[in-house]
């Protein structure tokens, strides 16, 4: 599993959905950069049954990303034409209609490989025939990017375990504050806690008042 912090995101042109129901064709994360931090989360399939409730719990909490200047944006290896009708589903029947953050459609496996998230590969058999050696999704993977296009937080889960997106605000929370600060995080910092500086004096007087 590749290490991307600290590294560009890998760039892609792919095609989405956006607001819900809109299908565009030269889709990009470079139209964020420079402007705002991009929360990009790779997820295994549509009508599935961990990834809707992945999905809501995003679309539940985009107003705090807005507030924080935060685009999210999902994206799995099903089409476009399967995100548009996900997205056209209601909830009570497993849909996620309400969605407004665009859906990317992966169909051809690139963004999945170059964020190294795709649960396989493709591998030459005995025959010399070209074939896919695994299961054509991709895991959990959640990439948190600053404006300047840098990968500065990943996790990836396995398909059946689901992921917190308040861990995710609080990611934002500890990359902004340092922005802003220069102090460091520590353990289990939280928005209003404080942080430390990043000196042997400043751990010194963070772990003697903690």
């Amino acid at each position: 599993m590749s290490v991307l912090v600290g590294k560009k995101a890998p760039a892609f042109s792919a095609k989405a959905v956006i607001n819900g129901h809109e299908i565009v064709d030269n889709f990009s994360l470079e139209q964020y950069f420079g402007k705002k931090y991009v929360v990009f989360f790779f997820y295994p399939a549509d009508f599935t049954f961990v990834c809707p409730t992945e999905i809501i719990a995003f679309q539940e909490k985009l107003e705090e990303f807005e507030k924080r200047n935060v685009a999210v944006v999902g994206v799995s290896t099903d089409s476009e034409f399967s995100h548009w009708k996900w997205l056209q589903t209601e909830k009570k029947e497993g849909g996620i209609r309400g969605v407004k953050f665009p859906l990317v459609a992966d169909s051809s496996m690139t963004i999945s490989d170059n964020y190294d998230v795709l649960a396989g590969e493709y591998d030459y058999n005995d025959e010399g025939q070209l074939e896919f050696k695994g299961t054509p999704m991709a895991y959990r993977g959640l990439f948190l990017i600053d404006k300047e296009g840098v990968v500065r937080h990943q996790v990836v889960n396995d398909m059946p375990l689901g992921r917190s997106v308040d861990e995710t605000l609080r990611m934002i929370d500890a990359l902004q504050f340092f922005e802003v600060n220069g102090e460091v995080c520590p353990a289990d910092w939280r928005s209003g806690s404080e942080g430390l500086k990043a000196t042997q004096e400043g751990i010194s007087e963070y772990l003697s008042k903690n």
